[in-house]
């Protein structure tokens, strides 16, 4: 199969994980008779500080030719601690999604089983941890009208829903949940808000055409707690924009590390897969970021052009480098390995590499590095 992957490393550490997702997806190209192409744009504050603009039209245009997105990440603290600034990085992600039609963003949860101690929540708690989050992605308040008055004393955040919006989400979470444990909980909070009311509206309706699905709803607050105490009752996860975004965080501690974590924003007609944590500006050129989010991110675009065999391979090689302990700090605080050590060892690992050996309970990294 022959892709063009647009790359958008975007800040911070962005950078450093999406080069060992691309070793990844070159190491799956070579191994599987693949040709992956990469083409590199700006986004986010770097974009800024070379056109003033957090999505340049040269990068929209190449996303918009392009088979999928590789992204990184956004964010920088000279815009994070300025409230005032009128350009902001996340703006160019906002675009990007609402441009490209990106209305369903699916985010895994499934805690590995060499790493159920990595986490604070007990072992017994998260074993056996297997849901998925649909979030919407393209509405509510993070898409609606903003009003700050003059003095800058009071500010709002429209949310606002359509029934197509809510429509087409639903739709594929009912078709993911056909074929895993036929469960959908959808969250709001109906008791208080409108748009949640239409939500729970059109998601029943949409229910009844799936009668070996069983839909129930829970408000936001109580999952937020359940999904801590007792994680193992979902299956899938549907949700807005808001409430998708805080509880797929507050969900990294199922895994253990936000590093962990990836993702797939996808719509109609294009598709974009990212790590879900930030840009971490303090780990910015210390090769101490953990980049296996970033590469299950890959493995998720290979399975979203049916490359089954090819990203089952990569999530094998992933599980090996923790098996093995060839993770970054923050699944190991004693860890001697860095960023680019962990690309090293799974693209090795993909490519069944000879220099790649295990003595005693030590690791040792041959010389062979994909670039």
């Amino acid at each position: 199969m022959n892709l063009k992957i647009a790359v958008l490393s975007g800040d911070g550490i962005g950078p450093e994980v999406i080069l060992q997702a691309k070793k990844a997806l070159y190491a799956i190209s070579v191994a599987y008779d693949h040709e992956f192409i990469f083409e590199d744009a700006l986004i986010g504050a770097t974009a800024i500080d070379k056109t003033r603009n957090p999505l340049p039209e040269q990068t929209l245009n190449l996303c918009l030719n392009t088979d999928a997105v590789l992204f990184g990440a956004i964010g920088n603290p000279k815009y994070d601690n300025n409230p005032d600034a009128k350009v902001r990085p996340e703006q160019g992600l906002l675009k990007l999604r609402k441009e490209l039609g990106l209305y369903a963003n699916i985010r895994p949860i499934k805690p590995f089983k060499n790493l159920l101690d990595a986490s604070p929540i007990k072992r017994e708690v998260i074993e056996n941890v297997d849901f998925v989050i649909y979030r919407e992605l393209t509405g509510g308040s993070y898409y609606g009208e903003k009003i700050v008055n003059e003095e800058g004393t009071f500010a709002s955040d429209i949310c606002e829903y359509s029934e197509n919006e809510i429509n087409r989400i639903t739709h594929q979470a009912f078709k993911a949940a056909q074929s895993r444990r036929k469960k959908v909980t959808l969250v709001d909070k109906a008791n208080v808000l409108e748009t949640s009311r239409l939500w729970r509206k059109i998601v029943k309706k949409i229910a009844l055409q799936y009668p070996d699905v069983m839909l129930e709803c829970q408000y936001i607050d109580n999952v937020a707690m359940q999904i801590i105490t007792d994680p193992k009752q979902f299956d899938i996860i549907l949700t807005e924009n808001l409430f998708g975004d805080i509880l797929s965080d507050e969900a990294c501690a199922i895994m253990g590390s936000i590093g962990l974590m990836a993702s797939a924003s996808i719509g109609n007609n294009n598709a974009l897969f990212e790590p879900i944590h930030g840009s971490y500006p303090r780990a910015k050129g210390k090769n101490i970021a953990n980049p296996i989010a970033s590469i299950l991110s890959a493995a998720m675009l290979l399975e979203h052009f049916g490359l089954e065999k090819e990203a089952k391979k990569v999530y094998e090689a992933v599980e090996k480098a923790i098996e093995y302990k060839v993770v970054t700090i923050d699944l190991n605080p004693g860890s001697r390995f860095g960023t680019n050590d962990v690309g090293d060892f799974i693209s090795n690992v993909i490519l069944s590499k000879d220099d790649l050996y295990f003595k005693n309970d030590n690791v040792q990294i041959g010389q062979s590095t994909i670039v």
